[in-house]
């Protein structure tokens, strides 16, 4: 009786498979009753005992009698030299596995591996926490920002005051007696072809931005291109083993470029000058810019999605960060 009402149970909720359970065969063939709590606690026992799985216990009922199900978990890990039985394929997953988020801040070095334009493994490369791991602050980056588009603005405007147009000094009508307004000039502002009054002259927008401001302000364009990659998945500051480039043709750089992933515009850090090859291959790729380790700047990093630093570059940004500033 026991095992027929087991047999209507299991059709009516169809194989055991389907269900997500694993079929044994000294269990789908027996029923236990209420009483029988304590067979039910060994064979859990003894099935977890085996090869370090789990069984979780599924009771239906029907009619008094019950079916108990048990669906295995697996805990055994698993290691290259590992010789097992193949892991289970409904267990597998190709995506990407997230690691814990890492605080931001905290002045922590940073290890990072580095690569080529090829792909290739050259070993890794440990970053300075007080370099590319500082709180970030978009107060001093607003600061910075807006320090170095006033500084590299040309200020060359220029209007010309009535002295500087063109134009007679005579005056244009008599004082009075004609009802018109008085005038001493044609050249005023008032006139067509006049002077323009409190107008812009030539000048220097700059103004001043304390050294350590301005160092800051790199140190967290850096450590936010450094995070960046950690909180979308996405490789924002990248290390290379040096930026040599096989020949000057521009596919080559277009194809390298494609290969990046959530890639829009490509800075490239080079330690010392530009190498020719690379800045032939360059010059025609709007997306793609090259800049040496002197030259790296606030504006530049937060106009490129990806940062592209050659170890060299990676070694003079941090002694020049480590170098005391002269007062």
């Amino acid at each position: 009786m026991a095992l027929s009402i087991s047999r209507r149970i299991v059709r009516s909720f169809g194989s055991l498979s389907a269900l997500g359970f694993r079929e044994y065969p000294t269990v789908a063939g027996r029923s236990f009753q209420a009483s029988g709590q304590n067979s039910i606690l060994n064979l859990s026992g003894r099935i977890a005992g085996d090869n370090l799985l789990h069984a979780e216990c599924f009771s239906f009922s029907k009619g008094g009698p019950s079916f108990l199900g048990f669906r295995r978990f697996s805990t055994t890990i698993l290691t290259p030299d590992s010789n097992g039985g193949a892991f289970p394929s409904d267990l597998l997953s190709s995506k990407t596995v997230l690691t814990p988020e890492r605080t931001i801040g905290l002045y922590e070095d940073l290890v990072v591996p580095v690569t080529n334009f090829h792909n290739e493994d050259h070993g890794l490369m440990v970053l300075a926490g007080d370099v590319f791991d500082v709180p970030i602050r978009k107060d001093i980056i607003h600061r910075v920002v807006r320090w170095q588009l006033a500084k590299r603005q040309q200020g060359t405007h220029s209007t010309k005051t009535i002295s500087e147009v063109s134009g007679t000094g005579r005056k244009p009508w008599q004082q009075k007696g004609l009802g018109r307004a008085r005038h001493g000039s044609l050249r005023g502002p008032q006139f067509r072809g006049g002077a323009t009054m409190h107008g812009p002259k030539p000048r220097s927008h700059a103004f001043k931005l304390n050294k350590k401001v301005r160092r800051l302000g790199l140190k967290i364009a850096l450590s936010a291109r450094a995070a960046e990659g950690k909180y979308y998945l996405t490789e924002q500051l990248l290390v290379f083993e040096d930026l040599e480039v096989p020949t000057h043709k521009t596919k080559n750089i277009v194809n390298y470029a494609n290969q990046m992933e959530n890639t829009k515009k490509l800075l490239l850090v080079d330690g010392g000058p530009i190498h020719e090859k690379l800045k032939l291959a360059t010059q025609n790729l709007h997306y793609v810019n090259v800049l040496p380790s002197i030259g790296l700047n606030v504006y530049s990093i937060l106009q490129h999605d990806t940062l592209v630093m050659s170890r060299d570059a990676v070694n003079r940004i941090v002694e020049r960060m480590h170098t005391p500033i002269n007062r």
